[in-house]
């Protein structure tokens, strides 16, 4: 199931034309460990990976229930629907960062390529003439596993967007290359190589 906003027939009602999302309808359940506050026109989640804080979204009525956190848009029709589907799905994923957090895994490719964290620095060496050091951001959790040797890195941090820009950025810094698909990739990626040039032989 995803958490698309989709419009419904029914209304709540209360509100002539009022549509719920089929999804954005669902009260989003607190895991034991999460609590959720709304104050000065932010929601917050705090869980066991981290406190996660956010402007309410626009056109719906947040709530703190004991079912859970219900979101009911406020606007008639479809954009209300949209509305309410978007709200959900952010605080849905504020509040599994909060109580489970993000990761993903990034492997360096090529001959000489490793990572290794320095501090708040991860040093990164990827064929240049010159190592790459890329502050990590803040609440962000990166691993170098010692059976890599250097070449994989594990990033976690309970804000979805943080961590996959992260991994966006870290991937930037040298992207696989389509012959011999040297470079940085997602772990599991599945790298599109191409065939190189074959040399015209001459008499």
């Amino acid at each position: 199931m995803t958490d698309k906003a989709k419009d419904v027939k029914p209304t709540d009602g209360k509100t002539p034309g009022l549509k719920l999302s089929r999804v954005g309808k669902r009260p989003v359940v607190l895991p034991k460990g999460v609590t959720a506050t709304i104050a000065n026109g932010k929601i917050e989640i705090k869980g066991p990976k981290g406190t996660l804080s956010r402007a309410l979204i626009p056109n719906v009525t947040i709530k703190v229930e004991a079912a859970g956190i219900t979101v009911v848009p406020t606007i008639p029709g479809r954009d209300g629907a949209r509305f309410q589907g978007l709200a959900r799905s952010l605080i849905f994923g504020m509040v599994n960062g909060a109580a489970n957090g993000y990761a993903k895994s990034l492997q360096l490719v090529g001959t000489g390529y490793r990572a290794e964290v320095k501090g708040q620095i991860l040093n990164l060496a990827l064929g240049f003439s010159h190592p790459v050091n890329f502050p990590i951001p803040a609440g962000m959790k990166v691993e170098i596993p010692v059976d890599s040797k250097g070449t994989m890195i594990n990033l976690s941090h309970p804000d979805k967007e943080v961590m996959g820009q992260t991994a966006a950025k870290i991937r930037g810094f040298r992207p696989p290359e389509p012959y011999g698909g040297k470079g940085v990739r997602y772990f599991g990626e599945k790298v599109r190589e191409k065939a190189g040039k074959a040399g015209k032989g001459g008499k």
